[in-house]
């Protein structure tokens, strides 16, 4: 049984958050995996996306992944990386695409027309590039972590919540949105903690010794 299960569907940068794992864990058991045995046996998941929704679903759901990451999503240490914390909410408007509908909401692209910065100079989007993540709520997988830590981005989307409850950080581009929630075993990040150097790391680190049950 592998201590850490690393999903792929094939959407992923799936090397980087191995790496990244390895250093923080050197004596785990790490795996990626397009096993739905292996990650539903896993003591813990990660569940990792990059690219369009739409495609990431449909190769998740060709591999026969669903069950697996909802069975994991319900019961053990559950962390979901960009895409992977898109894909937890109710549906996407990129593609107009249903996602898997653990957390309530939506996945919305930033708006044209607000994308321009305090002095009106027009903000690019995908956001890419460093970040600072403002946390809104305490919770064991920030420890060790500033409050207005940076962390590295590349998204042209982002998450809508219906219930401000699993919301626990928000990042300004140039509007606040949410960029971390957290509901009983799930941590799910907007940014990608395997490319955000130390800060990251701790992260990481953090996720392998959560015990949220």
């Amino acid at each position: 049984m592998a201590d850490i299960a690393i999903v792929d569907y094939g959407m992923g940068n799936l090397h980087s958050v191995s790496k990244a794992l390895e250093h923080v864990a050197p004596n785990a058991s790490i795996v990626v995996t397009s096993d739905p045995v292996v990650i539903r046996e896993a003591a813990r998941v990660v569940f990792p996306g990059q690219g369009a929704m739409l495609n990431c679903m449909k190769e998740m759901d060709a591999r026969g992944l669903r069950g697996a990451v909802l069975e994991a999503a319900g019961s053990k240490p559950f962390l979901g990386i960009c895409i992977g914390l898109q894909m937890l909410f109710e549906m996407s408007e990129e593609g107009n695409v249903k996602g898997l509908g653990i957390l309530p909401g939506k996945v919305i692209r930033f708006p044209n027309l607000s994308m321009v910065d305090t002095s009106e100079q027009k903000l690019k989007v995908p956001h890419m590039g460093w970040n600072q993540v403002h946390q809104s709520a305490e919770h064991p997988m920030w420890k060790g972590i500033a409050k207005d830590a940076r962390f590295y981005f590349v998204h042209s989307y982002f998450v809508e919540t219906a219930d401000p409850d699993p919301a626990v950080a928000y990042s300004f581009y140039p509007f606040p949105f949410t960029c971390a929630v957290a509901r009983d075993n799930i941590f799910a990040v907007q940014f990608h903690p395997e490319k955000s150097n130390m800060v990251g790391l701790t992260l990481l680190n953090n996720f392998v010794q959560w015990e949220p049950f």
